[in-house]
């Protein structure tokens, strides 16, 4: 495969002063191990994992209150026993004293559309989590109890997630714009002992009072023992309308009001949190990842893959609801700064972000494929009338970033910023390939696989490829991979997740193309895989020609058997305001594919639409949508709940009414 345009090149300082180029110098001191260039690192992290997860701990200064008494005990997958015997503390790490990091200094940057920028200090973060874990233990919450929390992106979510993860207790969030239903199906799986709620939130200019949805929460999640709420808001939420184990948030601060924190040391694999996946077919399976885990997958990722340092001040735009929130705050692992947002980024304008990003002194800036998408069809300059010198690095993710996005980012930001797109998963809470600081970005491609994942690109019967498309395996064992799914004692809802198609090796659901030169192109999900005369495509490439039709906004595309044919593989985009789906329009569309695809990838059929169904956490529903439209019952093919635009499903339960679905 011959390489795209080079739109980014590390420059001799920055290779100089990435913890990378440092790490690689301590191995050949401390462990003599010489590697030339990245590709050998990575080859050398995944055939020696024990002996890369070992140097990880060593040269991270990552403390074990017990040491382990080896780094795996089992190697196989699923089941592999990370670091037995180890006691740890994922929260100690974030308070621990560092050079690089004083009381005073600033830790945490935030602004919603409720609250002017604000600052915490890492006094106040301390101060906080402290006080808050003192609260909970006040409220009889030990290691290993549930606390779920109902709350918007600010810091004092942080510092109950931090308090909880010092205790022991198991951490799960919801957005607060998750309706009852989305959030009892996640929560109650669990059977939380202790909610944390807000009283509602604002987004898009629009205030929305939550209480009536944190008492309905209550009275559907009877192992609840204690709810406090946070006025956000009203600073005095009426709390009558709750049940009566209730208190406020400043009440719970009271009650460990001037405690020191403490941090209790806990098995390695014991819970930190619960994430979900998205819950489009079935309750969302509760994913579990350990305290150790993570610990040292993020410390891996934020070191050597974001490269976050003294001085810097990381942004992800996400909700609770979002594994990108529990990687964000991760940052604090290093000695860098997070900056967090709550509310509408498109809110007055799409420029919300990049005016935060000029307010906060920004240095890197991480957002979605979709927003970028976005900023480029309002032709928006973000540097134009702002100050973002200090933005070095954008980060992309949720979705492949199209070559003209990747484009985008350096014509509006100049070639001094480093672009990382990266791809990983709510199942691993990480990014498995993404970001190098010391290789160059290539136009549309992801810069390499992340030390320690050894990600492959496989055929069907499990033959690595290279410059092909293949599904995408993680054939050795990782920390952060799932210790298990909460209430799945014998493990067949893990093992069918992800072992089902190859026996003892992680398959994701993507398609990838790993090229010779390691680099990688995400093509989407493996399971909504477009099969036009036997030759495989992905989604991804459709979008990319669809939406760079100035007309179009969205688009959803699946492909649906027809015996006797190839196929009828339907398109539905949706347009801006005021244009309709006439024969030019179709035309243009279908020009577009072709000459930026190929013929096989043309629609049958193009078919304007209200909204392109999504989940709560903006992904889009090719596979449900494929289903309803080959005859399954609307019920089953999808859990309207988990929605974001559940009505967005309505067009296509019709569609199958009338026959228009499989035999279209």
């Amino acid at each position: 495969m011959s390489a795209p345009a080079t739109l980014w090149t590390p420059s001799k300082e920055r290779i100089e002063r990435a913890t990378m180029t440092r790490y690689q110098r301590w191995l050949a001191e401390h462990r003599g191990v010489r590697t030339e260039g990245y590709d050998e690192l990575w080859q050398w992290s995944v055939d020696e994992i024990e002996a890369f997860w070992s140097s990880i701990c060593e040269f991270l200064d990552l403390r074990f209150e017990t040491p382990a008494q080896r780094v795996l005990g089992r190697r196989e997958m699923p089941g592999a026993e990370w670091f037995p015997g180890a006691r740890v503390s994922y929260a100690e790490h974030i308070f621990r004293g560092r050079d690089g990091r004083g009381e005073e200094d600033v830790v945490i940057r935030h602004a919603s559309e409720l609250r002017e920028l604000g600052e915490w200090t890492r006094g106040d973060l301390r101060r906080h989590t402290a006080a808050i874990a003192a609260g909970l233990r006040a409220q009889g919450v030990q290691a290993g109890d549930r606390v779920v929390a109902y709350l918007p992106n600010i810091p004092e979510t942080v510092a109950a997630f931090f308090a909880c993860a010092s205790i022991g207790a198991v951490w799960s969030s919801c957005s607060p714009d998750f309706g009852v239903r989305s959030v009892v199906d996640r929560f109650a799986q669990i059977q939380p002992t202790v909610l944390l709620a807000v009283d509602g939130y604002r987004y898009g200019g629009r205030d929305f009072d939550r209480l009536d949805v944190v008492a309905r929460l209550q009275a559907e999640m009877p192992s609840l023992r204690a709810t406090a709420v946070l006025g956000y808001l009203d600073p005095t939420p009426d709390l009558d309308r709750l049940a009566a184990n209730t208190m406020t948030w400043d009440q719970l601060e009271a009650a460990g009001a001037g405690s020191p924190p403490t941090f209790e040391p806990l098995d390695f694999d014991h819970p930190l949190w619960v994430l979900y996946s998205s819950g489009t077919t079935g309750l969302p399976k509760p994913i579990v990842h350990g305290q150790g885990g993570i610990l040292l997958e993020h410390s891996k990722k934020h070191h050597l893959h974001v490269d976050a340092q003294a001085g810097d001040r990381v942004f992800w735009f996400t909700t609770t609801g979002w594994m990108m929130w529990n990687f964000l705050v991760s940052i604090l692992l290093t000695d860098a700064s997070i900056v967090l947002y709550d509310g509408n980024p498109g809110h007055p304008d799409l420029g919300t972000l990049w005016d935060l990003a000029e307010r906060t002194g920004m240095t890197c800036l991480g957002t979605s494929a979709s927003y970028i998408a976005s900023c480029m069809k309002a032709e928006l300059q973000p540097a134009r009338d702002r100050d973002l010198s200090a933005l070095d690095s954008v980060g992309s993710t949720g979705s492949p970033l199209s070559p003209e996005g990747f484009q985008w980012v350096y014509d509006q930001l100049g070639a001094d910023t480093w672009l990382f797109s990266t791809s990983g998963g709510t199942d691993v809470c990480t990014a498995f390939v993404g970001g190098v600081p010391i290789l160059p970005v290539y136009r549309g491609e992801l810069q390499g696989r992340a030390l320690g994942a050894k990600v492959e690109a496989w055929d069907p019967d499990g033959r690595s490829l290279v410059d092909e498309v293949g599904e995408l395996v993680i054939s050795e064992p990782m920390p952060s991979m799932p210790i298990y799914f909460w209430g799945d004692d014998d493990g067949s809802r893990y093992r069918e997740s992800y072992f089902t198609m190859y026996p003892g090796v992680w398959r994701h659901g993507d398609w990838i193309t790993i090229t010779e030169r390691g680099t990688a192109v995400i093509s989407g999900r493996s399971d909504s895989t477009i099969n036009r005369g036997g030759i495989r495509m992905g989604t991804s490439e459709i979008y990319r020609a669809v939406l760079a039709v100035d007309e179009v906004v969205d688009a959803l595309v699946v492909d649906l058997p027809k015996e006797g044919t190839e196929g009828w593989m339907p398109l539905f985009v949706v347009l801006r305001d005021g244009f309709a789906l006439d024969d030019q329009l179709v035309a243009q569309i279908k020009r577009r594919i072709r000459e930026d695809c190929s013929p096989r990838h043309v629609p049958n059929e193009l078919r304007q639409i209200a909204e392109v169904p999504r989940t709560l956490s903006g992904k889009l529903l090719e596979v449900p949508v494929k289903r309803i439209l080959m005859g399954t019952p609307p019920e089953k093919a999808a859990s309207r709940e988990s929605l974001a635009n559940p009505s967005a499903l309505d067009v296509f339960v019709e569609m199958a009414a009338a026959g228009a679905g499989v035999s279209g």
